[in-house]
């Protein structure tokens, strides 16, 4: 399976998979099988770099039409092939409502990795007859007028080594940050990204393009099952298919994470460095005009008396906050996003950084105490080298842990801390039209119950939905059922819960170096989630919403004024409860992995982001958060970013 080349035995189980999950209406929609969505679910598992992970789906598929897989799945003995739809459903309802969490992971991974791929495979004709039905346009193909790319990386495709002051590990909002402090601070960067560039004129080619080319291969998901993991994975990293949401670090946390250590977080230079970022990205609130959805959100809220508020974005005037903004998830074709490419790159490349793409850093490499560079490899199996008087890792909360690991770096805290941000959302859907995937990505807040404990609780926020993106937070509880709530899309709105998690995961490595991430949401951060659950549906409620349901597997839904009550549903969502695989959560904000401070003893690098270890590795990226943000992240990244290259520039000149 490391080539992800199935047996014909595994291919046939894949497929009736697939078809169960989604079969078709026999009325002209078709089915898996007809999409050949299989095919794209061998191209997403062939993306994960952990080779331990594709030997474990390759052995399920092989068991998986077998009378032993039946009694596992508590079902009978009978192979899978040999039942109706309507048995085979049953026998994935099984596992999804298990009371192993195993089980239930199971059949999240196998929903998720088959929905997905179902509702963003394109048709023969270049759609998907689903899309029609929806209402859902098909992907608009690249702007005719898109410019050329600013940039030109480097993509070496031989044994290559550099030279250079500072090598940069990533390129997201960390990594970009710090690349144009050191580069107009006159020092020789070179920035090494394992994804590709993609630029305005990549982008408009749908869903699955987009998946398949701007976001992290994996990790997928944490190993228990409890959330989905998303992350870019091209150059300018998340900054590129963020939602531009542009929000300064709270007062609040910043005093807290003082307390650990870092005392500048409290002081001028970390606020110097938010109003550095604030401006090189053009923050404003001038561009965030109401969309449909966040006019449910709006409407709700001040229906209850809670506060609302606008959120700043990181666009110019050439964004639309329309139907254009919606796809944004995906890449701005309008260029409008100022994204770390359209801005802290763009300053380093003017300023002689050299950028390179298409390269995998397996190693700091560390002689006499100190980093002499880095080794990395190509897809191709090339070597690069990059040898370097310093080097600054920003490869993510999850790869960044990793890394430090396979660089031989041992202190108990790297890998620890790790915050989620777990995020839930509860759908509802209306009388008329929201089509939920156009309007500006984020344009409204509401704090209402972001302190329900010593400052932690849940914010709420909504999001453009997309089908394949939207499959992950709902529930499936039959073909059918799903089919209708998918098609009922265009008249769908969710509020989307953010929990500000105070309990923490953790980031580790298996025997080839590969991240593994482990979380479970605590009882304390479940009750927020719950919360915020609750809090959710009472505004699309109060909104005027027709049916409101959440992602938890065993359901929870009610129609107001017809069927259930909101009480009804509170008690649902509670029982159906917030455990791995049992209620849709994902992790857009991925932070705290080696979080700054003032001792070893509980952190894992120090206030100047330095690793203990070794003095001249400095980690400038959302894995340096002490405690979990409580917003969006990205401002706040690109601070901390800008404040460590700022001081490691002092240092070294």
């Amino acid at each position: 399976m490391a080539s992800t080349a199935l047996t014909a035995r595994q291919r046939a189980a894949l497929e009736l998979i697939c078809d169960t999950f989604a079969p078709g209406d026999g009325l002209g929609l078709p089915g898996a099988a007809e999409l050949n969505v299989a095919d794209v679910v061998v191209r997403l598992l062939a993306r994960n770099p952990r080779a331990a992970e594709l030997k474990q789906v390759a052995t399920l598929l092989g068991l998986w039409d077998t009378p032993l897989m039946g009694l596992l799945a508590g079902a009978g003995p009978r192979r899978f092939s040999a039942r109706s739809q309507a048995e085979r459903e049953q026998f994935l309802l099984r596992l999804g409502e298990s009371r192993l969490p195993a089980k239930r992971a199971v059949f999240q991974a196998l929903k998720s990795a088959a929905l997905l791929s179902y509702y963003t495979t394109p048709g023969p004709d270049g759609t998907n007859p689903l899309w029609k039905e929806m209402g859902y346009p098909a992907p608009p193909g690249p702007l005719a007028s898109a410019p050329k790319p600013a940039l030109t990386p480097l993509r070496p495709s031989e044994a290559t080594t550099y030279d250079c002051d500072v090598v940069v590990i990533g390129s997201g909002a960390g990594g970009g940050a710090a690349a144009a402090v050191l580069a107009e601070g006159g020092l020789d960067v070179v920035v090494l990204e394992r994804g590709g560039y993609y630029d305005d004129a990549d982008f408009g080619a749908g869903e699955l393009d987009g998946l398949l080319n701007l976001y992290a291969p994996g990790p997928t998901a944490t190993a228990e099952g409890q959330l989905t993991l998303v992350a870019g994975g091209c150059l300018g990293g998340g900054t590129v298919v963020n939602w531009s949401t542009s929000l300064r670090t709270p007062d609040d946390v910043r005093a807290e994470w003082a307390g650990l250590g870092a005392t500048q977080f409290a002081d001028k230079e970390f606020g110097d460095a938010l109003d550095a970022v604030e401006r090189r990205l053009g923050v404003t609130y001038d561009r965030s005009p109401l969309s449909a959805r966040d006019d449910v959100l709006a409407r709700g809220v001040a229906a209850l008396g809670w506060d609302i508020a606008e959120l700043p974005r990181n666009v110019t005037d050439a964004c639309d906050a329309g139907i254009e903004c919606g796809r944004c998830g995906y890449g701005c074709r309008l260029g409008a996003k100022q994204s770390a490419t359209k801005t802290w790159l763009a300053d380093a490349a003017e300023h002689g950084a050299r950028l390179v793409v298409g390269v995998d850093v397996r190693a700091v490499e560390v002689g006499n105490g100190r980093a002499e560079g880095v080794r990395a490899v190509t897809a191709d199996g090339a070597e690069i080298r990059v040898r370097a008087r310093a080097v600054v890792v920003a490869a993510g909360a999850i790869q960044t842990p990793a890394l430090l690991r396979r660089s031989g770096l041992r202190n108990k805290n790297i890998g620890k801390y790790l915050r989620l941000h777990p995020a839930s959302a509860v759908f509802g859907t209306f009388d008329d039209e929201v089509r939920p995937w156009e309007g500006g990505l984020q344009t409204r807040i509401s704090r209402k119950h972001s302190d329900l404990s010593d400052g932690y609780g849940v914010i709420y926020e909504t999001g453009p939905l997309h089908p394949g993106m939207l499959v992950g937070f709902m529930n499936w509880l039959g073909a059918q059922q799903h089919r209708s709530a998918m098609l009922d899309l265009a008249r769908t709105a969710a509020v989307g819960v953010i929990t500000r998690d105070r309990d923490h995961g953790t980031v580790t490595v298996d025997g080839s170096g590969e991240a593994i991430v482990k979380y479970t949401l605590s009882k304390r951060d479940a009750a927020h989630m719950h919360t915020g659950i609750v809090g959710a549906a009472r505004i699309l409620e109060a909104a005027g919403a027709k049916r409101i349901f959440s992602g938890h597997q065993l359901g929870a839904e009610y129609e107001p004024g017809v069927r259930g009550s909101h009480a009804e549903f509170a008690a649902s969502a509670e029982a159906a409860g917030y455990g791995p695989a049992q209620c849709g959560m994902g992790a857009l904000h991925i932070m705290g992995s080696a979080r700054m401070g003032g001792s070893r003893e509980d952190c894992a690098v120090d206030p100047d982001g330095v690793t203990w270890e070794v003095p001249n590795i400095v980690v400038a990226d959302a894995s340096c958060f002490p405690t979990a943000s409580g917003v969006n992240p990205m401002v706040s990244i690109e601070a901390i970013a800008y404040m460590n290259a700022k001081r490691l520039l002092a240092r070294m000149k």
